[in-house]
């Protein structure tokens, strides 16, 4: 009876082992869903886009970018996490759901590390700092004065955890009283800056300097303790008088838990050589993205890292958890 039982056993074992290698053979079996929490027009959007383009070309697959915003980047998070583990369902996000969620919000609906694969970083990017015209201030220091002068008055719009940070951190740093308006995405918060709804928006650069370079809003810093290549007429908020000001927003995939090691590595090495392309990369840092990648142990160790950063920001400006 032990016998059969062990040979029964060694069979099972045998089938699951030689169904891993040809998971990843078969992979992709059909169209892969790139899950963006953010609306399009974001930079996570444009990311997704722009990387899945060229990965599909490699996996042989079409991937379709689903915009899923709202709750902050949860709702995406949570809709992935819930995913067939086969590798189909792929989560394009930022440090939003995999770093500051977790201490804004008092409930998550996941676990930033237990319920996904990691698979590579995708890039970096640094949040400008713009206002509406009729906002009496040329720099960051005249913003402040002002803010000081009328307390209350200023608003800033927020889409992102790191659009809401960038906010409260200008509020602690700079002293100054300036009231949060949240919205489901920047490039909402923006479309009202430039409605003149809102006072100033911190977002990413390339939904931001558009809008500068168009005459319709004024850009006033960068939210990176370097200038951007792509704005460097633009100072650090810490030239502009901010000291200890130093903030930037990435960029990483993630799959659900359990998804086979073969599948994970055959979907990093389609977006590392997308990131690693030259056509790719211009086309990012047009967007104002640096291409960046990583192995799944990097990027593991590195939410873990920025989980405890940003909730030692959020801590210091006094943010509580909603």
């Amino acid at each position: 009876m032990r016998v059969k039982t062990w040979t029964a056993a060694l069979a099972l074992a045998g089938t699951v082992l030689a169904t891993l290698p040809a998971t990843a053979q078969t992979y992709p079996a059909r169209t892969i869903k790139f899950i963006v929490p953010f609306a399009a027009g974001s930079a996570t959007d444009a990311l997704a886009r722009i990387v899945g383009e060229h990965a599909s070309k490699t996996l042989g697959q079409s991937i379709i970018i689903e915009n899923m915003a709202g709750a902050n980047g949860n709702l995406a998070a949570q809709n992935v996490a819930r995913a067939e583990p086969d590798g189909h369902t792929v989560l394009i996000t930022t440090n939003t759901t995999h770093g500051a969620n977790q201490s804004l919000m008092k409930n998550v609906p996941y676990d930033a590390i237990n319920s996904f694969e990691p698979v590579t970083k995708l890039g970096t990017i640094s949040l400008a700092l713009i206002t509406n015209p009729s906002v009496p201030a040329k720099n960051v220091q005249e913003l402040i004065a002002h803010g000081k002068a009328k307390p209350g008055e200023l608003t800033f719009g927020f889409g992102s955890s790191s659009s809401r940070i960038a906010g409260e951190m200008l509020k602690s740093l700079g002293g100054v009283d300036i009231r949060g308006v949240p919205y489901r995405s920047n490039p909402q918060a923006i479309t009202d800056l430039l409605g003149g709804q809102i006072s100033i928006v911190f977002a990413d650069i390339s939904t931001t300097l558009p809008q500068v370079k168009g005459g319709k809003a004024n850009g006033l810093a960068v939210s990176t303790a370097k200038r951007s290549p792509l704005a460097p007429e633009l100072p650090t908020m810490a030239e502009a008088g901010v000291q200890g000001y130093d903030l930037a927003a990435w960029f990483a995939a993630f799959v659900p838990a359990k998804t086979p090691k073969p599948v994970v590595d055959k979907l990093r090495e389609a977006l590392v050589a997308a990131v690693n392309d030259k056509a790719t990369q211009d086309k990012l840092l047009t967007a104002g993205i640096e291409p960046q990648s990583s192995t799944p142990e990097e990027l593991k160790a590195f939410v873990g890292t920025e989980i405890t950063k940003r909730a030692e920001i959020v801590k210091a400006a006094g943010i509580q958890p909603e």
